[in-house]
């Protein structure tokens, strides 16, 4: 577990009161974990907490800068303030977890095709009070960047970088089968689809229905929107189905 390794590190950030800026923090080697292929992987303690019992997943790519920032952020605060390591990581998965108008976006995709009347929820009660619904993960586990900007999944292309396939063919499906109800897994873009399409077939993956080809909802992906609606309906089939399963 890469926290025993860092969390030395972090409490010396939040003894010294780092301030938590991209600069201080991606140009420094405190929370780096390693460079290949032209990336740079950084420790972030987001993706440490695991719900067992959520019925939905969500997953990207890798986290990004923002997360990183909110994780970071949240990790100190409530570290300092003496709460067991459990609860810190679980307030930190859940201040970090698409942020923003990613969430909202997100939000409002998973309102229209259905998701909240299936689990009797109301649209924004998934990310607050009906949070123990949810899982948010990455296929890519902790942050990656190449010269400093958010990584994508390709240049390079995410399949070709060695040191990142014990994250696509260990920790990820490994992750996904430690959840143990029947899941609906929320892929957000491209990339992560064919990744999870992959393990499923590979039989990595069980017991999981996906949305298939849902977009990403990040407000710089121009297609979102064209994409979400040729799409809708199979994604609400994909639900109904999901959801009589679980009620069977």
């Amino acid at each position: 577990m890469h926290l025993l390794l860092f969390l030395p590190v972090l409490e010396k950030m939040a003894a010294d009161k780092i301030e938590i800026t991209k600069q201080n923090i991606l140009n420094s080697p405190l929370l780096l974990m390693g460079r290949s292929s032209g990336l740079e992987m950084f420790y972030s303690p987001h993706n440490e907490y695991i719900n067992y019992d959520a019925p939905v997943v969500i997953a990207g790519i890798t986290p990004g800068w923002q997360q990183m920032r909110a994780a970071l952020i949240q990790f100190l605060h409530s570290y300092n303030q003496g709460k067991t390591l459990h609860q810190v990581l679980k307030e930190t998965k859940e201040a970090a977890s698409f942020i923003g108008s990613m969430r909202i976006n997100l939000v409002k995709m998973l309102q229209s095709c259905g998701l909240f009347d299936v689990l009797h929820i109301s649209a924004n009660s998934l990310f607050s009070e009906h949070r123990h619904l949810l899982h948010t993960t990455s296929i890519v586990k902790y942050p990656l960047f190449r010269s400093g900007k958010n990584y994508t999944g390709y240049q390079p292309v995410l399949q070709r970088v060695p040191a990142l396939h014990t994250y696509l063919n260990e920790v990820f499906p490994n992750e996904m089968e430690a959840i143990h109800t029947t899941k609906l897994i929320i892929p957000l873009g491209k990339v992560v689809d064919q990744e999870i399409q992959r393990l499923m077939k590979e039989k990595q993956i069980t017991n999981a229905y996906c949305l298939s080809g849902f977009p990403h909802p990040s407000g710089a992906n121009g297609h979102r929107q064209r994409i979400f609606s040729r799409n809708k309906g199979m994604y609400k089939s994909v639900i109904q189905e999901w959801a009589q399963m679980r009620s069977d």
